[in-house]
C-alpha cells in the first residue's frame, strides 16, 4: 500500500480510511517540512521575545494572563499534556485513535501551528509501528477541539501514558512500547504541547469513517428495500424516472435509480402488474427513495463539511505566513458536531422505514400470502418474530441517538470557554447509530430473503437475486426454527464487509 503523504493542502477522506483501517504508512512531504520549519522559527523568535504570546509565553484558557518565564516554557508544554490527559471510561476504538493521530499530524504539517517537523515524524513513526495510545472515551466537549483525547495521544509521544497491547487486549506503558519500536520520546518545545491538542481531529476522524460506512450502507439499504418490495408484491411504478423527476432531490433521484436497477426484470413484480386490486403500496415501500434519499443528501452535506476540514489548519494561536501569531476560534467543533448530528438523524430514519417493511413481511394480514412470521410451521415455529424484536430495539435506540448533541453546551475553564460544541459526543453517538443501522438492514435482508424464497417459483430480479444468493452463502433458507442469532450476525458481516454489495454490483453494475 502506498504511503499517505502529509502536504500543506491536507489529506483526503480516503487517506484517513487507509491509515485508520488498513495501516497505511505516513510520510511528511518536502513542502510541508519546509513550511513547518518556517513557522517553527517564528514561534522560537516569539518565545525569546518579551511580548506575551498565548500558549508560548502565557498559561492556557482562563490562565492566559499568567506570564511564564523563559526557563519554564518547555516545562509548560509538558505540564499541559500531563494535566489535559484527563479522560475517563473505556478506551475508544483503535481505528478512531489512528484517524485522530493522522489528522493532528495533517494539521501540524500545514505549517500554521509552529511545530517542528520532528513532531509530525514521531506521530508517523507511532502509526507505522502500530503503537496506538489508549484514549478514554470521555473527556472532550469539543471546546478547544478534542483536548483530552488528543492529550492522551500526545502523552505517548513524550514516553508517558498507556498504549494498546494487541497481544493481550489490554494496555502497557508507552515507555516500553516506544523502546520496543526504537522510537525516542519527544521533548516538546515552545507551543508544541498546545499544538498537539488544540484540534477537532477526534470528531473529524469519526465523521470521516462514518461517511465511508454510510456511503456503502445506504446502497445496501436500497437493496434490502428492493427485496422487500418484491417479497411484499409491491410495485416498481412509483420509482419511475418521470415521477421522481417531479421532485428531483438529488438523493431521492439516486435511490430511485437504484431501486429501478435492482427490480429490473423481476418476475415477481411482473406477476401482479395487471389486475391487482390494490391502488397503492404502504409508505414504507412507496416512499423508500424519499427517505433513503434524504439520508443521502445528509451524507452529501456531511462529506462537504469533512472535505473542508480535511484541508483546514486547526489550532490556536495560528502562525500566519507574514509572521503574525494570532488567536482565533477555528478549533471550535460546531461544524463537525452538527454534521454528525444530521447523519444520526438520517440513520435513524433509514432504520425506521426498514423496520416497518420487516414488520409487514412478518404480518400475515399484510404480507399478501406469506406465512405468519415467515415460519415453517406457525405456532410450533416462531420464524423471524424475534429478529424483528431485536431490530425494533435498535431502531428505538437510534431514535434516542438522533437527539442532537450539538445543541447542548456547558461552560468550562472559568467561563473562558463559555460555549462548547459537544462535537465529540455527537461523533460518538453517530458511530453507535451506524453500527445499529448495519444490523437493522441485516435483519431486513434476512427476512426479505426468506420471503423471496417462499415466493418460489416466481423469480426475483437479477439484482435482488444476487443479494439473495449472497445471504444464502452464509444462511440456509426457510425451515424449522433454529438458533437465529448467528445467522443475523453472519448477514451483518456480509453488509459490513461490503461482500453483499459487491455481489449485487457484480450482477447489475454499480449502484449510486
Amino acid at each position: 500500500m502506498g504511503a499517505v503523504e502529509l502536504r500543506i493542502d491536507g489529506v483526503s477522506a480516503a487517506d484517513v480510511v487507509a491509515v485508520a483501517r488498513l495501516d497505511a504508512p505516513v510520510v511528511l512531504g518536502d513542502g510541508a517540512r519546509s513550511e513547518m520549519e518556517r513557522s517553527a522559527g517564528v514561534v522560537a523568535a516569539r518565545a525569546a521575545a518579551d511580548e506575551p504570546a498565548y500558549g508560548i509565553s502565557t498559561g492556557f484558557g482562563s490562565l492566559a494572563l499568567v506570564r511564564i518565564p523563559g526557563d519554564a516554557r518547555v516545562a509548560l508544554q509538558r505540564a499541559l499534556i500531563r494535566s489535559h490527559a484527563a479522560g475517563m471510561g473505556p478506551p475508544i476504538e483503535r481505528e478512531v485513535v489512528r484517524a485522530m493521530m493522522l489528522l493532528r499530524a495533517r494539521s501540524l504539517a500545514m505549517g500554521r501551528s509552529g511545530a517542528r517537523p520532528v513532531v509530525v515524524e514521531r506521530i508517523a513513526a507511532l502509526l507505522g509501528a502500530g503503537v496506538t495510545p489508549v484514549v478514554p472515551e470521555h473527556g472532550s466537549l469539543g471546546a478547544s477541539g478534542d483536548l483530552a483525547p488528543l492529550a492522551h495521544c500526545a502523552l505517548v509521544l513524550t514516553g508517558e501514558g498507556l498504549v494498546m497491547d494487541g497481544s493481550s487486549g489490554g494496555s502497557r506503558p508507552a515507555s516500553e512500547a516506544l523502546a520496543s519500536a526504537g522510537i525516542e520520546p519527544l521533548e516538546l518545545t515552545a507551543k508544541e504541547g498546545l499544538a498537539l491538542i488544540n484540534g477537532t481531529d477526534g470528531m473529524l476522524g469519526m465523521l470521516v469513517l462514518a461517511c465511508s460506512d454510510l456511503s456503502a450502507l445506504l446502497k445496501v439499504a436500497d437493496v434490502a428495500a428492493a427485496m422487500s418490495v418484491e417479497a411484499l408484491l409491491g410495485t416498481d411504478r412509483v420509482f419511475a424516472e418521470d415521477l421522481i423527476a417531479l421532485r428531483p432531490q438529488p438523493g431521492q433521484v439516486d435511490s430511485a435509480w437504484n431501486l429501478r436497477a435492482l427490480l429490473a426484470g423481476s418476475s415477481i413484480v411482473a406477476s401482479h402488474r395487471y389486475g391487482d386490486p390494490r391502488v397503492q403500496d404502504a409508505y414504507s415501500l412507496r416512499c423508500a427513495p424519499q427517505v433513503c434519499g434524504a439520508a443521502r443528501d445528509a451524507l452529501s452535506y456531511a462529506r462537504g463539511v469533512a472535505s473542508v476540514e480535511l484541508r483546514s489548519a486547526i489550532d490556536n494561536p495560528m502562525v500566519l505566513p507574514d509572521g503574525r501569531v494570532e488567536s482565533c476560534g477555528n478549533f471550535h467543533g460546531a461544524p463537525v458536531g452538527m454534521a454528525c448530528d444530521v447523519l444520526a438523524i438520517g440513520a435513524a430514519q433509514v432504520g425506521a422505514i426498514a423496520e416497518r417493511r420487516t414488520d409487514r413481511l412478518l404480518d400475515a394480514s399484510r404480507s399478501h400470502g406469506l406465512p405468519p412470521f415467515l415460519a415453517a410451521d406457525p405456532g410450533v415455529d416462531s420464524g423471524m418474530m424475534l429478529a424483528q424484536y431485536a431490530q425494533a430495539a435498535m431502531v428505538a435506540e437510534n431514535r434516542r441517538l438522533a437527539a442532537p448533541a450539538s445543541v447542548d453546551t456547558l461552560p468550562t475553564s472559568a467561563m473562558q470557554e463559555d460555549h462548547v460544541s459537544m462535537g465529540w459526543g455527537a461523533a460518538r453517538k453517530l458511530r453507535l447509530s451506524v453500527a445499529n443501522l448495519t444490523r437493522i438492514v441485516a435483519v431486513e435482508l434476512c427476512c426479505a430473503a426468506r420471503a423471496l424464497d417462499l415466493r418460489s417459483p416466481l423469480a426475483p430480479a437479477a439484482g435482488t437475486a444476487a443479494a439473495l444468493e449472497s445471504v444464502r452463502s452464509r444462511v440456509p433458507g426457510p425451515g424449522p426454527d433454529r438458533f437465529l442469532s448467528p445467522e443475523l450476525s453472519a448477514v451483518e458481516s456480509l453488509v459490513a464487509s461490503g461482500e453483499l454489495l459487491a455481489a449485487v454490483e457484480a450482477a447489475i453494475g454499480p449502484l449510486r
